[in-house]
């Protein structure tokens, strides 16, 4: 059986499809220190809260009525316009529900914006995505219909006491050509949890604008909703950025709603794909979110519970972490947002696919930094002295994982010493 160049492309093994694999694995297999995957938390008092709204929901006819319906394709109207009104009041942004639309996950509404605004155009020219700031996240690597369909930039890296660093756009390198399509950067970054500043987002605003190309901006883990953003970092929209949230970081990953905030005739364009592709979003995700902006509890968890939780758990993983691995043999990106911490491992002998490979052996999961430089156009080392590790487990879990990995760099270190001395 063959499949067509389509098939083909999407039917490859890939980064993400090796993530979701592993989280799959790790999640289910007793004894597995599951450190790769972007599963946000089980958080107890957003566990209790859930349950308590679905209960009323249930008895109000609510839950009943978003299983029983199909939306319309740019997703559940009372949502996107409670969405509105919110950002209006808390930002000033002039948006009404034509300006929001709804998707199936976020992993769909990025395959969605890649494939509108670059790949081949009718005049025969194609257009890429510049990532400006990589590493960036790994879902997005594969999700276009062209190959060859994006192109990152290398950082400035800012060294900071304590054995951190911070990544940085490299403006004097950053180059927007012809063939650049969208802009597009994460805030909070997955991988790295690195908040890019307010003045490089305005520049980047700018530059997009000078280029007649969007800027899209994936706010995941950022303002005002889930908030799991540990930086001072201003909220930035207007009819050239799309602004892209996601309901599944509040702890409703299995929700699969992703949230497109943009100009009106890039919505209306979502909206037709979505007709074609699924109809409608699911109605699960925005029922529930409708209800907790009414409540006003949206807003007030993620302040209250959700930040504060990822913050102090975010502090407590370094404590770990140092206690085995000195800033001598590991650098940490400082964490500013997301539910990852990004280490950096600059004298390793090998690259961290090998310590990736070697760390499964022993039931530990993390991801290779390699994965998350999609398009870099020259080799750099740095991408495979790095890695991705997700601190959401309790303490206990990630000391285990935290004790293997140093370990396993202990027994390289060795080994290449002994090596050495045969040579």
């Amino acid at each position: 059986m063959s499949f067509s160049v389509f098939g083909d492309k999407f039917t490859r093994h890939t980064g993400i499809a090796r993530l979701m694999e592993d989280m799959n694995q790790g999640l289910r297999t007793p004894g597995a220190v599951m450190l790769g995957g972007g599963n946000p938390a089980q958080i107890p008092a957003m566990n209790d809260y859930f349950d308590r709204l679905l209960g009323q929901m249930h008895r109000d006819g609510v839950l009943a009525e978003a299983l029983s319906n199909y939306d319309g394709p740019q997703g559940k109207t009372t949502l996107r316009d409670a969405l509105a009104t919110m950002l209006r009041e808390q930002f000033g942004w002039p948006l009404t529900a034509h300006n929001i639309a709804l998707t199936n996950g976020s992993q769909s509404a990025f395959f969605y914006l890649f494939n509108l605004y670059a790949g081949r155009r009718a005049d025969g020219s194609k257009k890429r995505v510049l990532f400006p700031l990589a590493p960036e996240y790994l879902g997005y690597a594969d999700a276009g219909l062209d190959e060859d369909l994006f192109v990152s930039a290398r950082p400035s890296i800012e060294m900071l006491p304590e054995g951190q660093f911070k990544y940085h756009v490299d403006f004097d390198n950053l180059h927007i050509g012809d063939d650049t399509g969208m802009i597009c950067v994460s805030r909070p970054t997955n991988p790295t949890g690195n908040v890019i500043t307010d003045e490089e987002l305005l520049q980047l605003d700018a530059l997009a604008q000078q280029h007649d190309v969007p800027l899209v901006i994936d706010n995941a883990y950022g303002v005002p909703f889930p908030g799991i953003i540990f930086s001072d970092a201003r909220p930035l929209w207007n009819p050239n950025i799309i602004l892209c949230m996601s309901l599944s970081k509040l702890g409703l990953p299995g929700s699969r709603c992703g949230i497109i905030i943009a100009d009106e005739a890039v919505i209306a364009a979502i909206g037709n794909m979505n007709g074609i592709i699924s109809l409608a979003p699911g109605s699960i995700g925005p029922a529930i979110a409708k209800e907790m902006i009414d409540r006003g509890d949206l807003l007030r968890l993620s302040d209250e519970v959700i930040r504060p939780f990822y913050q102090q758990r975010v502090q407590e993983t370094i404590a770990i972490i140092r206690r085995y691995l000195p800033a001598e043999r590991c650098l940490i990106h400082k964490p500013e947002g997301a539910i990852f911490l990004w280490l950096w491992f600059n004298d390793l002998q090998v690259t961290t696919e090998v310590l990736y490979q070697r760390l499964k052996q022993r039931g530990v999961l993390m991801v290779p930094g390699h994965f998350f430089f999609p398009g870099l156009p020259q080799e750099w080392p740095h991408t495979h002295q790095c890695m991705r590790m997700n601190y959401v487990p309790d303490a206990r879990k990630i000391e285990q994982g935290v004790r293997i990995l140093a370990e396993e760099l202990a027994l390289i270190e060795q080994q290449n010493r002994e090596h050495q001395h045969v040579s």
